[in-house]
């Protein structure tokens, strides 16, 4: 038994006390096929009234029109499919969502324009391809970010300046490892380190002098080795001992970083200004 079976007492949805003696599953309850207060159809908590049509949902169809919008959402992820379109237009947009969930997409489309954000996240989780087009342009990041990671690679170019920096990473994730140069520059750091994870090699010095030291410490984890001397004498310790080290596994490249350091440092003089010296005392007469 969990916390939530434990939590307050088992009322119904207008608040009264569940007796069991008055339910229409008396005879189940008394075979120890249901439980008050754990799990129960007429208990006001999703969680029991869940839990009731979970183990019997042959009987999920029969609550579908229940006054309880809880019941109706519940009973909605195990009633027939066939039995579910009605409920699209139910007033709750939690059972709005939980039917968009469950039929197939083709049903579904005019759901991308629903007034709630859940319901639209739902369909954008479910719709496919061009249909997910609706949404990309949504006022809500959420529906926003759950299209970008299902739509086609093709069309994610139109989304790379959404203006939410976690859409843009999404973007980057996905997006052709060609078309990632155009967001080499976003204003987002984060955005700027995706960028970096999966930017062609050749490409990764776009972002050598990145003002974000974790941007320029993901460049040098990937960037080829020759290049790494230039991030020797970045201002970031972390950085220079990463560069580093990278060199130092390439023997060749190590010698040369052994030599250059070995170089003595010649101390310039300047010769152009003759010394100044005391004034000559003039002796008495």
């Amino acid at each position: 038994m969990t916390a939530d079976d434990d939590f307050g007492q088992a009322l119904d949805w207008r608040g009264r006390v569940i007796k069991c003696r008055e339910c229409d599953h008396q005879a189940m309850n008394s075979a120890g096929l249901c439980a008050k207060g754990k799990a129960c159809i007429r208990d006001r908590r999703a969680r029991r009234v869940d839990r009731f049509l979970a183990e019997h949902r042959e009987l999920a169809d029969s609550y579908l029109d229940h006054p309880y919008f809880e019941v109706r959402a519940c009973a909605a992820q195990y009633a027939s499919a066939f039995r579910l379109p009605p409920l699209l237009d139910d007033p709750e947009p939690e059972v709005r969502a939980v039917t968009t969930m469950r039929l197939p997409a083709a049903r579904i489309r005019r759901m991308a324009f629903d007034e709630d954000t859940r319901v639209r996240v739902a369909a954008a989780a479910r719709l496919e391809g061009t249909d997910l087009m609706p949404l990309i342009g949504d006022p809500e990041y959420m529906v926003r970010i759950t299209a970008v990671r299902k739509m086609p690679c093709e069309l994610l170019p139109l989304v790379r300046h959404d203006p939410d920096p976690e859409v843009r990473a999404w973007v980057a994730r996905r997006i052709d490892p060609r078309a990632l140069a155009d967001m080499a520059f976003d204003t987002d750091a984060l955005v700027r380190r995706e960028v970096v994870a999966r930017l062609p090699m050749p490409q990764l010095s776009l972002l050598a002098a990145d003002s974000d030291m974790r941007v320029r410490f993901a460049v040098v984890e990937r960037i080829a080795e020759e290049e790494l001397f230039g991030f020797l004498a970045d201002e970031e310790q972390v950085i220079r001992e990463l560069a580093r080290e990278r060199i130092g596994k390439v023997p060749e490249l190590a010698a040369r970083l052994a030599t250059s350091e070995q170089r003595p440092t010649l101390r310039i003089v300047d010769n152009s200004t003759p010394p100044a010296t005391e004034p000559t005392r003039e002796s008495k007469t």
